[in-house]
């Protein structure tokens, strides 16, 4: 069992009585438990299939071709197709799709018209499709558990060197401060885009190499933060007393400094993340970022301005992005009132 301490029950309770943050923090984990099991919700394959007597389970398992099925093909089965065939049989054979049965890759062309295609309830396209016939929704939500996963990433990456580096310019100071300042002061100088431009030019960026070049400049924010907030610390009675115990000094700063300023790390936290995403769906919209066909917000809002008449596509996308970032951004607002020190503290 996790024992939690008095103060921080009472800074979990003043958040959840913050009601929008509150609210945002219960919307966004709907959002990110939806993504992550997209599988189940959107899907091309089957969630269960009944066939004479026996049950399948297509969604989380190798390919099934479709002469398993007697449909007289050896490539995967189209499932929408296998519901429609069941039907028309009227047997005890039965599919149960996904609510959209699509898949974030698959091309649904109509004859003799083009896309994008409108928005259709009917055909389970409930936000449209793209300019090459996918569906738009099941690219959205990919799309975000994409961009959710890259931010979180990201997220540990940049406070791991960020803190790390930050806490041991505010502790040891002197030379070893000067030199990093220095150090940070030309990192910060570098443009950024320009070497996104470079590589992309050179190699097919992906997930791995845009985390690794975005890691590479993103820690600086973070590090000024916790070189302050140490300076602040080290010279604190707690601190004088554990060097004075002859503690080590890898254990004052992660044991003693970094549990004591974990209220402007979590605070900062939120707002790290919706930086990922706008960072990513930015560089996506470029054509700097993931390679085709990979689901991307940024790419579905090239695709918008590209074909102003489909309102669907950008209208969906820019919803998407107003409603992720402002739960981020009200979560965020929430933790830093209920992390707030003086809301917490007793002066005598």
């Amino acid at each position: 069992m996790i024992s939690l301490n008095p103060v921080t029950k009472k800074k979990i309770k003043r958040f959840v009585s913050i009601k929008r943050g509150f609210l945002s923090l219960v919307i966004l984990l709907i959002m990110i438990f939806v993504s992550f099991f997209a599988e189940i919700f959107i899907n091309s394959r089957a969630i269960m299939v009944y066939y004479n007597g026996q049950l399948y389970f297509p969604t989380y398992t190798k390919m099934i071709p479709g002469s398993e099925f007697q449909l007289g093909y050896a490539y995967e089965t189209n499932y929408r197709d296998l519901k429609k065939k069941f039907q028309k049989e009227k047997s005890s054979n039965f599919v149960i799709l996904a609510p959209v049965p699509f898949n974030p890759y698959e091309n649904d062309l109509k004859f003799n018209s083009y896309p994008p295609f409108p928005p259709s309830f009917k055909e389970k396209h409930f936000f449209g499709t793209d300019n090459v016939g996918r569906d738009i929704l099941a690219r959205l939500v990919y799309g975000f558990r994409t961009a959710i996963i890259f931010s979180f990433v990201l997220l540990i990456l940049n406070y791991t060197i960020g803190i790390t580096i930050g806490c041991s310019m505010g502790y040891f100071g002197g030379k070893f401060d000067l030199i990093f300042q220095r150090i940070i002061e030309i990192w910060n100088n570098i443009p950024f885009l320009y070497v996104i431009i470079i590589i992309a030019s050179i190699v097919i960026p992906n997930f791995m190499i845009l985390l690794l070049i975005m890691a590479f400049f993103g820690w600086i924010g973070i590090t000024w933060v916790m070189r302050t907030m140490t300076y602040k610390e080290k010279e604190k009675e707690y601190v004088l007393a554990m060097r004075s115990l002859g503690a080590s000094h890898f254990r004052i700063i992660f044991k003693h400094i970094i549990p004591n300023t974990i209220s402007v790390i979590v605070t900062y936290a939120p707002f790290a993340i919706s930086g990922g995403i706008v960072s990513l769906t930015s560089l996506d919209y470029l054509g700097f970022g993931l390679p085709a066909p990979t689901p991307s917000w940024g790419e579905l809002l090239s695709q918008g301005w590209q074909n102003m008449e489909a309102w669907w596509i950008v209208s969906s996308v820019v919803a998407a992005l107003v409603i992720t970032l402002m739960t981020v951004t009200f979560i965020g607002e929430g933790i830093r009132e209920a992390f707030d020190p003086k809301q917490h503290t007793v002066y005598e």
